[in-house]
């Protein structure tokens, strides 16, 4: 496999409630949080980038400083003049999240729109990762580029994983994003959806149903995340339930997902099962969820895939 994991998406300047009117600034963005944990997950040989566009002012130079210095390539990051980068807040409920976007300017809603440097990046990939947020932000002719690009990508040898992500308030209506989630879904190998999201967009019953939906689009392997409950796992041959890891006090469950995405992918790609990965995924994600934002250092100190 070609050792190079590319995350798409979009970043943006987090601020994270810290008590009292305080708020502490970070940068963050669920496909870029894939790719912060990629990097510390990954051998030193594996090169992990991020493809995303940003404006040229100061605040957009700041994040892109930020993602070098954690490790994450920067190349496949287009610089847009009159752009900047979008803005979310955090607030926390018993660990449970609240956001507010400010996102109307951000660069990244163009990520997709010159479709020469997308082929360009995509190129010589061994993973790609995306998600229902990269489509949801894009306009309808790019997301279907996007799609199209990705799975040429596919064709030429890159693994594909896309989690569903499933954001209301980023579509136009339910029915787009339900179109959205099986496009993205068609051009992946690997599909990561969350029960609960997926059972308010398509009306599912149980996991099964969800799993059903995305094996039947093509996917190789499909895991449905289900909270504290377990997982579902299609490993391509055999249906599995792996029961939750034990997550402790629960301080933010912000990355949850990204960060299970990003445990499963680096060990699936060093030789774990998918049943071992996804084991290794939910362990990281158990712990992310006992520390506060979204890039959690102490969730990773002292272990690998």
């Amino acid at each position: 496999m070609k050792t190079r994991f590319l995350s798409v998406g979009e970043c943006m300047v987090e601020l994270l409630d810290e008590g009292g009117g305080h708020y502490r600034q970070g940068f963050a963005g669920d496909t870029f949080n894939t790719a912060w944990y990629a990097r510390r997950l990954l051998p030193p040989n594996w090169r992990v980038g991020f493809a995303s566009a940003v404006g040229e002012d100061p605040l957009s130079d700041r994040m892109v400083g930020f993602m070098a210095a954690e490790g994450v390539e920067t190349g496949a990051v287009r610089r847009l003049a009159g752009r900047t980068v979008g803005l979310y807040m955090v607030a926390l409920d018993g660990g449970e999240r609240r956001f507010a976007y400010w996102r109307g300017e951000s660069a990244a809603r163009r990520l997709a729109e010159d479709r020469d440097w997308l082929a360009r990046v995509l190129a010589g990939c061994g993973v790609i990762y995306f998600s229902g947020i990269t489509l949801a932000i894009l306009p309808p002719g790019d997301r279907s580029a996007i799609c199209k690009a990705i799975g040429t990508a596919r064709a030429d040898g890159a693994l594909v994983a896309f989690d569903t992500n499933l954001r209301p308030a980023l579509w136009p209506d339910a029915a787009a994003m339900r179109e959205g989630a099986e496009m993205g879904a068609a051009v992946a190998d690997l599909v990561l959806p969350s029960f609960d999201e997926e059972q308010a967009a398509f009306g599912d019953a149980m996991p099964e149903d969800t799993l059903a939906r995305y094996r039947a689009l093509g996917a190789r392997i499909v895991a449905v995340k289900n909270g504290a409950d377990p997982l579902l796992l299609w490993d391509g041959a055999v249906l599995r339930k792996i029961g939750a890891e034990r997550a402790g006090r629960v301080v933010d469950t912000t990355a949850a997902g990204d960060s299970f995405a990003a445990g499963m992918l680096a060990a699936m790609v060093q030789g774990a099962t998918p049943e071992a990965a996804a084991q290794a995924g939910m362990a990281l994600a158990a712990r992310v969820i006992q520390g506060r934002g979204a890039l959690v250092r102490a969730a990773i100190e002292g272990g690998r895939t």
